[in-house]
C-alpha cells in the first residue's frame, strides 16, 4: 500500500504555488494585444430600453468598439439556457423567458448587462461606459417573491403571473389523511435569507479569437469549462464547440457561483471576434454582487403531523422559490429534485407532500449556492423538528431518534423518490452528545444566568444527496445533460503518471486526493502522480465540479481507468513471466506469479509497453486508458450537529461558545482535506444564520451590495470547532466507499445555531439573527410576559 495513498493526511500539492503567490488565476493570465471590456449596467430594476447614444463614447480615447443588445440580435446569437426542463403539476413545461447576453428592450434587473466598450485599458473603457446615454423608461417592479405572483409586474411579457412553473412531488391524498388523523400538527413559517457567494477571486473572462485558425480560447473562471464550451458553442453560437477551446486556470473558490454560463464571458468571445483582438473582463467586487447568481431565498410554510408519542406521521409543505429576473443555468432544479427530494431527512415520515411555486422577480438570477438545496431542505426540516420537540415537550435528541430510519432498514425507500442506500444515524447522535458534553449544559446555562446570559442549545441532523445521478433517471427528469465522470490514466517512459480529469478544482484540493488514489490503485509514488484539469483541449470531456461529486463521480472514473491499467498490466506481465493470465496477481505495484516469487514492478511493465520489444502479440502498445462513469445512484452523507451559545439579552449580540460535527461521509481519502472542508462549511453556513442577508428595497436597488453593507463571517465569530467524522457507513455503489463532503458543514450549521438562539431567549427569529433582530424578539418576549400578568 502506498504511504501517501487513501487515508493519509497528506499536506496538498497544490498548496505550494497557492502560498506562495505562485497561482496561476485567470486575472492572471495576459495575451498579446489583449484589449479591456467594461460593462454598462441597468441602474433599474425594470426598464425599458430606448436608444442607447454610444456616439460621445466611441469617440473618446482608447476605445476601439462598443456593442449594445442590437448588436448581438443583428448578429443573430442566441441567449443563454437554463439547463434542466421541470415541469409544472399540470404537465406544462416550465415558462423559460429569453435571457440575451446584453439585455435588448428591456432591463429586469439592477445589474443587467446593457452594453460592452471594449478599450486599450480597463480605465479608458470604464470612462467611456460612463459617456454612454441609454433611454431608460423605469416600470415598476418587483424584488419580493411571496408577492410576485399577484404584484401585476409582468418581468417577461408572455409569462402569467410571473410564474416558471408549479411542481410537486409525494402523495398528496396520503398526506392529507394523516393530517386528518394527527394528535398534533405542528407548524412553521421559514424564510431562507437570500446569499451572495463572495469567492475569494470574482469571475473574469478573457475571449482570444485567432483569425489565421478561425479558432477560440476562452480562459475563465468555471466549475464546469467542458459545460460552458458546450453552452457556447451550440446555445449561444459563439463558435463551432470543436473550434473552441475553454481553459479554467487556477480559480479561487466558486461555491456554485462559477458553475454557470455567464454573460460576460460570451460577450468577452463574441468581441473579440469582432475586433480581432483578445478581450479581457475582470470583475470588481460591486460588479460581482449585482450580478453573480445569488443562492437561497425561499419562503416555506411546513407541518409536521404527529401521534401522541411525537412520532412522524407526514409532511406537508408550501414553498415559494425565487428565481430573480430569469434562470440560471441550473436554476430549475434546486428548489425541485435538489430540494423537496430531500425532506425525509433522516426520518421514517410515512408521507410526505411538498408543492414548489418558482417566481421571476427583478433580482439577480438565483441558482445553486454551496449545498444547493439541500440547505434549504435542511434548514426548514430541522427547524420544525425542532419546534415538534418544544411542543410535545419531549428532548430534541429523542424525538430526533424517535423517527430516525433505523440502520437495519436500509436500502430506504423514502416517499419523495430518493432511495438511501445506506447509513446510521444513531451513531452519529450518539457521538455528537458525548463530544458536545449534552449532560452537562443544563449546568453550563445555569452559570450563563449567573452572569445574566442566556444560553441555548440547537441540533441538527443533516442529511444530502451527492453526485447526482444516474444520466438515465435525470434526463426522464429534465435534465440536458448526462451527469458521468471522466478520467484517462497516462504513464511515461520513466514510470511518472498523468491524470487527466473531467472534473475541477476551485480550492478542494483534487491534486492532492486524485493523486493518493491513484498511488493506492497502482502502487506508484505518491509525489509521481501529475494531476491535470480545467482544459478542454487536454482534458476527456467531463461535467465539472459541484454537488460534492468530485471523488464519488470522477474518483471513481479514475479508479475505472486504473483497473483498465491493471488488466493491460496483467497481460504483458504473463508473457514477460511465462505464466498464464490468470495467475498474475497484482498488489502494491507489482505484478507477480501466484505461488512464486516471479515478479515485475509496474515500471517494468510500463517500459515493456512503451518499448514493446519484448511483448505480447496483438496487444496494443502504450499505457493509457481512459474511463468513464455514470453512478447508479446519488450519495448520502448525513450527520448530527449540535451548536450551543450565548445571547446577551441587554445588546442582543450572540457568541458561539462551543459548535461540535459529527459526519458520516464513507471512507475518507484525506482526512485533513475533509475536516478542512467542513470548517469552511461551518464558517459559510454560520455566516448565513447570524450576518450574511443580500436585501433588495421594494423598488429593486440592491441595498447590500458591497462590505460596507453585506457582512461576512470573521474569525472572531466562530468558535474552535469540534469536527469529528465516523467510521460510518460506506457507499454501497461506488468502490471508494466515498459519500461526499464539500457542502455538509453548510448544510447541516444555520439550524443548529437558530435552534440554538431560539432555545436561550424562547422565541424564534429570521435568519439572519443580527444583534438588533435578537433584541428586539427579546424585547417583545418581555413585552408579552408583562401583557400575561
Amino acid at each position: 500500500m502506498a504511504t501517501n495513498g487513501i487515508g493519509s493526511a497528506v499536506k496538498r500539492k497544490e498548496d505550494l504555488r497557492f502560498i506562495t503567490g505562485s497561482g496561476r488565476y485567470t486575472d492572471d493570465i495576459n495575451v498579446a494585444k489583449q484589449a479591456y471590456a467594461c460593462f454598462v449596467r441597468s441602474p433599474h430594476a425594470h426598464a425599458t430600453i430606448g436608444t442607447i447614444d454610444k456616439s460621445a463614447a466611441e469617440a473618446m480615447p482608447g476605445v476601439i468598439g462598443v456593442f449594445t443588445g442590437e448588436d448581438v440580435a443583428a448578429d443573430g446569437l442566441g441567449g443563454l439556457i437554463c439547463g434542466w426542463m421541470v415541469k409544472s403539476k399540470d404537465g406544462s413545461p416550465m415558462k423559460a423567458g429569453p435571457h440575451p447576453i446584453l439585455a435588448h428592450g428591456k432591463a429586469r434587473y439592477v445589474g443587467d448587462h446593457v452594453a460592452v466598450v471594449v478599450a486599450e485599458t480597463y480605465e479608458q473603457a470604464r470612462d467611456a461606459a460612463e459617456a454612454i446615454v441609454v433611454d431608460y423608461t423605469p416600470l415598476p417592479a418587483i424584488a419580493d417573491v411571496a408577492r410576485s405572483h399577484d404584484s401585476g409586474v409582468p418581468i417577461h411579457d408572455d409569462i402569467a403571473n410571473n410564474l416558471v412553473y408549479d411542481w410537486e412531488i409525494g402523495d398528496k391524498a396520503a398526506t392529507d389523511s394523516a393530517f386528518a388523523n394527527a394528535a398534533h400538527v405542528t407548524k412553521v413559517e421559514i424564510v431562507n435569507n437570500r446569499l451572495v457567494p463572495n469567492a475569494m477571486e470574482p469571475r473574469a473572462a478573457i475571449g482570444h479569437y485567432e483569425f489565421g485558425t478561425d479558432s477560440f480560447t476562452l480562459y475563465t473562471t468555471s466549475q464546469n469549462p467542458h459545460v460552458a464550451r458546450l453552452v457556447i458553442s451550440a446555445f449561444v453560437g459563439i463558435a463551432p464547440e470543436h473550434k473552441l477551446t475553454v481553459i479554467a486556470p487556477d480559480v479561487g473558490g466558486g461555491f456554485g457561483s462559477k458553475i454557470f454560463i455567464y454573460a460576460e464571458e460570451c460577450v468577452a468571445l463574441w468581441a473579440s471576434r469582432k475586433l480581432r483582438r483578445p478581450v479581457k473582463w475582470t470583475a470588481d467586487r460591486t460588479e460581482a454582487f449585482l450580478s453573480d447568481a445569488h443562492g437561497r431565498d425561499h419562503v416555506s410554510v411546513a407541518e409536521m403531523a404527529m401521534d401522541q408519542d411525537g412520532h412522524f406521521l407526514a409532511l406537508r409543505v408550501n414553498t415559494k422559490a425565487n428565481m430573480g429576473a430569469y434562470l440560471s443555468t441550473f436554476a430549475s432544479c434546486i428548489p425541485t429534485y435538489l430540494y423537496a427530494t430531500l425532506l425525509a431527512g433522516q426520518y421514517k415520515t410515512p408521507a410526505i407532500y411538498c408543492d414548489v411555486q418558482a417566481y421571476y422577480t427583478n433580482t439577480a438570477p438565483v441558482d445553486a449556492y454551496r449545498g444547493a438545496g439541500r440547505p434549504e431542505a435542511t434548514y426548514l426540516l430541522e427547524t420544525l423538528v425542532e419546534e415538534c420537540a418544544r411542543e410535545m415537550k419531549l428532548d430534541p435528541a429523542e424525538i430526533r431518534r424517535r423517527n430516525f430510519i433505523p440502520k437495519d432498514a436500509f436500502p430506504y425507500q423514502t416517499p419523495v423518490a430518493l432511495q438511501y442506500d445506506t447509513g446510521d444515524y444513531e451513531i452519529c447522535m450518539e457521538k455528537a452528545l458525548e463530544l458536545a458534553d449534552y449532560a452537562g449544559f443544563p449546568a453550563r446555562r445555569q452559570q450563563s444566568e449567573a452572569k445574566g446570559k442566556l444560553r441555548g442549545v440547537g441540533f441538527s441532523a443533516y442529511i444530502e444527496a451527492c453526485g447526482i445521478a444516474p444520466s438515465a433517471v435525470i434526463g426522464s427528469l429534465g435534465a440536458g445533460v448526462g451527469l458521468w465522470e471522466s478520467a484517462k490514466v497516462r504513464f511515461s517512459h520513466t514510470g511518472k503518471v498523468q491524470v487527466l480529469t473531467g472534473t475541477h478544482s476551485h480550492g478542494q484540493g483534487h491534486e492532492t486526493t486524485f493523486a493518493q488514489v491513484v498511488a493506492e490503485k497502482l502502487g506508484v509514488a505518491y509525489e509521481d502522480v501529475d494531476v491535470i484539469h480545467g482544459d478542454t483541449s487536454k482534458t476527456t470531456v467531463g461535467m465539472g465540479t459541484y454537488g460534492s461529486r468530485s471523488l464519488a463521480v470522477g474518483g471513481e472514473a479514475l479508479v475505472k481507468a486504473c483497473d483498465k491499467i491493471v488488466a493491460k498490466g496483467k497481460k504483458i506481465a504473463a508473457h514477460l513471466l511465462e505464466a498464464a493470465e490468470a495467475d498474475i496477481v497484482f498488489k502494491d505495484g507489482s505484478f507477480s506469479v501466484a505461488g512464486t516469487d516471479k515478479a515485475k514492478s509496474i515500471g517494468e511493465i510500463v517500459f515493456a509497453a512503451l518499448v514493446p520489444h519484448n511483448y505480447p502479440a496483438g496487444l496494443e502498445p502504450g499505457m493509457e486508458e481512459t474511463a468513464y462513469y455514470d453512478p447508479a445512484n446519488f450519495t448520502y452523507p448525513s450527520g448530527v450537529y449540535i451548536c450551543e451559545l450565548e445571547v446577551d439579552p441587554d445588546s442582543g449580540v450572540t457568541e458561539i461558545q462551543r459548535f461540535t460535527a459529527v459526519d458520516d461521509f464513507g471512507n475518507v481519502v484525506n482526512p485533513m482535506i475533509v475536516e478542512g472542508q467542513v470548517h469552511g462549511g461551518l464558517a459559510q453556513g454560520i455566516g448565513q444564520a447570524l450576518l450574511e442577508n443580500a436585501v433588495y428595497d421594494e423598488s429593486g436597488q440592491l441595498l447590500s451590495a458591497s462590505y460596507m453593507d453585506y457582512a461576512m463571517p470573521r474569525a472572531d465569530d466562530l468558535p474552535s470547532f469540534v469536527v469529528h467524522t465516523t467510521a460510518g457507513t460506506a457507499c454501497t455503489h461506488n468502490s471508494l466507499g466515498v459519500k461526499g463532503c464539500g457542502e455538509a458543514g453548510a448544510i447541516g450549521s444555520p439550524p443548529a445555531v437558530m435552534n440554538a438562539i431560539a432555545d436561550a431567549i424562547g422565541t424564534r427569529v429570521s435568519m439572519p439573527a443580527t444583534p438588533e433582530k435578537v433584541w428586539r424578539a427579546i424585547q417583545q418576549s418581555k413585552n408579552l410576559a408583562r401583557a400575561a400578568e
